[in-house]
């Protein structure tokens, strides 16, 4: 079968599956512990995708064009056995790439047999190196101290890591400068992503974003930073590198600098509905196709009919939008539908 492309014309080249919708930490961003207190109800276990579905569903997405799967959450590390899907997915011959975003406390035990399963690329999120602040932002009080001495493990395994660092103007925007001298001194990329509108529990507003433009400014004044052509179509970040150095540097600018024409991302939620953008109210139910016995043709025309009438472009419309018009109301919280 010919890859599917959506009404725009992009194709589906990546998949993100969430693997669970739990997360050990409370980002303000992400998972305000004021609404995901402890007795938020969580997803039961017969609820979430089981590795059988998962790795069905697997293939018959690559059987559409998708080559880069990536699992998220939640926090992916509290799956239980994740080493076992990761070695079914690498053992999928059309999958070229499997990534994993977490946000790192759980590496210590896992670095090891995830590495040892398949998986070759973390990206692990850290908001400031600043104990209070990354505390205050993580909203379990961790330090940054337990973050980088797992990621110092986890580059001795020999993972290619990124840094995801979400930015906030007044919360953490001072640490932009001290992030960037940590890793470009380690040869980690460090990637800055605006502040983004996801779900409606995370408190968006347009005066809290910093847009790349500034963050570019900011470092210019310190670095020396020259322009990295795209790794690969669809590309989300836009990279520099360190003058006379392979480190890298990057930006997620879904605010300031849309990204849409290109995105060729579909999600898969942790209870197995698909998703055909990260902005999105509604999602297709393959897990109950699945279980009430639906067979691979049937998914997969079905599959290929959601993406083929896809015409998402969330963060093209916010920019065209009324400044003071409210962003879209009932969208999926990341934390449902993975980052």
């Amino acid at each position: 079968m010919n890859p599917s492309t959506d009404l725009l014309e992009r194709p589906m080249r990546d998949l993100r599956i969430s693997v669970t919708d739990r997360c050990n930490f409370r980002c303000r961003y992400c998972m305000p512990k004021e609404i995901f207190g402890d007795d938020y109800a969580f997803m039961h276990g017969s609820e979430l995708l089981s590795f059988d579905e998962m790795e069905r569903l697997v293939r018959l997405f690559v059987g559409l064009g998708v080559r880069k799967v990536r699992l998220t959450g939640g926090e992916p590390l509290l799956r239980r056995g994740l080493p076992e899907l990761i070695s079914r997915i690498a053992a999928i011959a059309e999958v070229e790439d499997i990534g994993l975003t977490t946000n790192g406390l759980l590496l210590g035990a896992q670095a090891k047999p995830l590495y040892d399963a398949g998986l070759r690329r973390l990206n692990i999120s850290l908001d400031s190196l600043h104990p209070r602040r990354f505390g205050y932002m993580n909203g379990r009080g961790i330090k940054p101290e337990q973050i980088l001495k797992r990621i110092d493990y986890a580059q001795s395994i020999g993972y290619t890591i990124k840094i995801n660092m979400v930015v906030q103007k007044g919360l953490n925007d001072v640490d932009i400068v001290p992030m960037a001298d940590y890793f470009r001194k380690r040869g980690i990329t460090l990637r800055f992503i605006e502040f983004m509108d996801v779900g409606n529990d995370n408190g968006w507003q347009q005066r809290y974003v910093v847009p790349e433009k500034t963050i570019l400014q900011q470092l210019r004044t310190r670095y020396t930073l020259e322009p990295v052509d795209p790794h690969h179509y669809g590309e989300v970040a836009r990279y520099y590198r360190y003058a006379g150095t392979a480190t890298e540097i990057g930006f997620i600018s879904s605010v300031s600098d849309s990204f849409c024409s290109s995105c060729t991302r579909a999600r898969l939620s942790s209870e197995g509905k698909l998703y055909t953008c990260l902005f999105a109210t509604e999602g297709y139910d393959l897990r109950s196709l699945m279980r009430r016995g639906a067979d691979d043709a049937f998914l997969l025309q079905s599959i290929k009919r959601v993406w083929e009438h896809r015409l998402d472009r969330y963060s093209d419309e916010r920019s065209e939008a009324d400044p003071a018009q409210q962003t879209r109301q009932g969208k999926i919280n990341m934390s449902y539908i993975g980052g």
